[in-house]
């Protein structure tokens, strides 16, 4: 099933159904008919989700808050990407009205979201919407302290780029305080986007704000840990160190070796090989590796990975191994020739091995 389908007939026809329960005088055929038309098969996600909303609205002849008061009781009945409808319908028509709409848009998440509905709010009432997000960062229920986090983020996927949080992030950094140690895992992994983002324009801010919160609670250096993970990818000497990831010297890779010289694509490489701690103490350790890929160019993009993070005693070793699959996805299309592995240890590459990618 296309995403897309997620807004079909049936559920044209069992929203119009809700309204119609709540509202008697709506017209259920008229709003039907409006949507499921000659175009309606052409029409994709998004373009599907505010067709809907525009139909509510042309439809339900009442004003906004009335309408906002009906949608309310009807919400409960859709959740996941149909629920999205509602938060869309108050972005849309709702912007001039900012107690009733932020009250809704409050309602809604909790069986859908509004991460993207209330981006328009924080634009046009840059204050007041901040001062909602702190309030929302404290709530009992934990689809709102996402909220508080996810609609504020500068880079949120699906949606435009909020550009002041970007020049500036400081406005959110009470909200992600709030909700450094929440006892959601929903809530912690949007935290760790939150500051991933962040971390692409503004490192320095996010380094010494997780100097701050490090060692207070397991939850939140799980936010810590991958609210950092491009920074620590990258190699981030100051990210590194968060962790007391310092220098890989005394820090060995031995016997890495790869199963085939030459594979097809659609076939998988295993690769494997030994760590050994020459160091005289423990050592922090992170151990990554590289794939250089081909690009249709013919020029070479090289992706991270993670294998571990561990803490290894001086002396010791330690043995590893990796199936990588090539086989193309929508994501990742591979072309052929001379592609690499190369494993990375606390942020330093430390030995590589070719290998040939063939059609």
């Amino acid at each position: 099933m296309n995403l897309k389908d997620v807004y079909n007939k049936e559920f044209v026809i069992k929203l119009a159904h809700e309204i119609n329960l709540i509202f008697p005088a709506f017209d259920c055929k008229g709003f039907i008919d409006a949507i499921i038309n000659k175009t309606w098969e052409e029409k994709e996600l998004k373009e599907r989700m505010r067709f809907v909303s525009n139909a509510i609205h042309d439809y339900l002849s009442i004003e906004y808050k009335k309408q906002i008061e009906l949608l309310i009781k009807v919400a409960p009945k859709f959740g996941g990407l149909q629920g999205l409808i509602f938060p869309d319908f108050v972005q849309v028509y709702g912007l001039n009205d900012f107690p009733t709409s932020i009250y809704a848009l409050e309602v809604f998440t909790q069986y859908s979201s509004s991460e993207f509905a209330i981006r328009p709010f924080i634009e046009t009432y840059p204050n007041e919407a901040i001062q909602q997000l702190l309030v929302w960062s404290k709530s009992e229920n934990h689809h709102v302290r996402r909220l508080a986090s996810e609609g504020s983020r500068p880079k949120l996927p699906w949606a435009p780029a909020l550009k002041e949080f970007i020049i500036n992030p400081e406005p959110v950094i009470p909200i992600l305080d709030n909700l450094k140690n929440d006892d959601s895992e929903y809530v912690r992994k949007s935290v760790a986007n939150h500051l991933n983002d962040i971390t692409k324009t503004q490192p320095e801010l996010v380094l010494a704000l997780v100097k701050e919160w490090i060692g207070q609670t397991a939850n939140t250096d799980w936010i810590i840990k991958h609210g950092l993970r491009t920074l620590l990818k990258k190699g981030d000497k100051n990210a590194l160190a968060i962790f007391k990831l310092h220098d890989a010297s005394n820090l060995s890779i031995k016997d890495l070796i790869v199963n085939k010289k030459s594979i097809a694509i659609g076939e998988d490489l295993f690769f494997n090989f030994t760590l050994l701690n020459d160091s005289n103490r423990v050592r922090n350790i992170r151990v990554e590796y590289k794939i250089a890929y081909i690009k249709a160019n013919g020029s070479i993009s090289k992706k991270v990975f993670q294998l571990s993070q561990l803490t290894i005693e001086k002396g010791v070793s330690k043995s590893f191994k990796r199936k990588q699959r090539f086989t193309d996805f929508t994501t990742r299309k591979h072309y052929p020739g001379l592609h690499e592995v190369i494993i990375v240890v606390n942020g330093e590459d430390k030995c590589s091995i070719a290998f040939e990618l063939t059609k």
